[in-house]
């Protein structure tokens, strides 16, 4: 057992991709906010109380530009996923522009300011485009085309990437994740409304149900599924803010967070707290005042010698020191 609970926070950066497919470019003022404000905000939350996030960072927002190939097809190096829902070209929406002229496609800059966090951060992966890996549309071919591209983005600016979080939580290719060197991966959480044979409307029913009474949310271990390839699985999602959601008291969220946090340290286990930035674009004001109640708390227990924080990649066996347990949960900040 370890020597101290771990809390670890790991957020899906990846702009208007995250949603594009199923709402358009509805999320396309949050995506705004998300660049001219949420993301400095949070920046400065994290170095405030000295947290090491792992930032599953969407390929695709390593770029600050991208153009069609001479026939005119968008990014003809990548293999496509056939999603029933997407019966288009899987990059029809991809402006193939740059940073200044569609903001919300592209991240390079944001990129590089996360790096600049005077609290180092881990730089993750969100495969390249948001392709849904545990689809059966997403083929072997195409899940390594997507990770390749991001491994080989992320190697220009000098980062290896070891985290991973799948989209829309869906598993799957763990032998290609493996392959291309990713050591760990964010896992479902482990309740029993996040099995996938669990009817959506139920599940969001009972997921809503959780957040309104603050149950108690799971702490996890990690799991090794494949020789040094590790699940990390979630806790909770800090929820977001947005339609029918706005009307849960952001009290509850905390005070949710604030249970697992407690869990973890009584029972020396890991609570990983998730979120997407852009989802602290809605209700703004109230979503940081409660994200940042959860990490206060958090480095106030830390601070009491009870619980250790860390990155994705510092919670992994590594020869390299890396491991919480000899860092004094400080993470790594690849």
């Amino acid at each position: 057992m370890r020597p101290r609970g771990v809390f670890t926070l790991s957020l899906d950066f990846e702009l208007i991709w995250g949603t594009r497919d199923i709402a358009g470019l509805s999320f396309a003022r949050q995506c705004e906010l998300e660049r001219d404000v949420v993301i400095d905000r949070l920046l400065d939350l994290l170095h405030r109380y000295e947290i090491r996030a792992t930032w599953c960072t969407l390929g695709h927002l390593f770029l600050d530009a991208c153009s069609s190939g001479e026939d005119g097809r968008k990014h003809p190096d990548l293999v496509r996923p056939h999603h029933r829902w997407w019966p288009q070209d899987w990059f029809a929406q991809d402006p193939c522009s740059d940073e200044t002229t569609d903001a919300i496609w592209y991240g390079k800059s944001l990129v590089e300011r996360i790096r600049r966090c005077p609290t180092p951060q881990e730089i993750g992966c969100h495969t390249f485009s948001h392709v849904i890996l545990g689809d059966p549309g997403c083929s072997r071919e195409t899940a390594r085309s997507e990770l390749e591209k991001c491994v080989e983005l992320a190697r220009e600016i000098g980062v290896d990437l070891a985290s991973l979080a799948f989209p829309r939580n869906e598993v799957g290719h763990l032998d290609v994740v493996r392959e291309l060197g990713f050591r760990c991966y964010r896992g479902t959480e482990p309740n029993w409304y996040a099995r996938p044979r669990v009817p959506p409307p139920v599940r969001r029913a009972a997921h809503l149900f959780d957040v309104l009474v603050a149950r108690t949310p799971p702490v996890v271990e990690i799991a090794e599924r494949l020789p040094d390839l590790y699940d990390v699985p979630g806790s909770m999602i800090f929820f977001p803010s947005h339609g029918a959601r706005r009307h849960l008291p952001t009290a509850q969220r905390v005070r949710r967070a604030h249970r697992g946090l407690q869990r973890a340290e009584r029972e020396r286990r890991i609570f990983h707290l998730w979120l997407h930035p852009t989802n602290l674009a809605d209700e703004m004001e109230a979503m940081f005042a409660g994200l940042e109640a959860v990490l206060r708390e958090a480095a106030q227990r830390r601070a009491a010698g009870t619980l250790d924080i860390a990155s994705m990649a510092a919670l992994l066996p590594s020869s390299g020191g890396e491991h919480v347990a000899a860092t004094g949960g400080r993470g790594n900040g690849r």
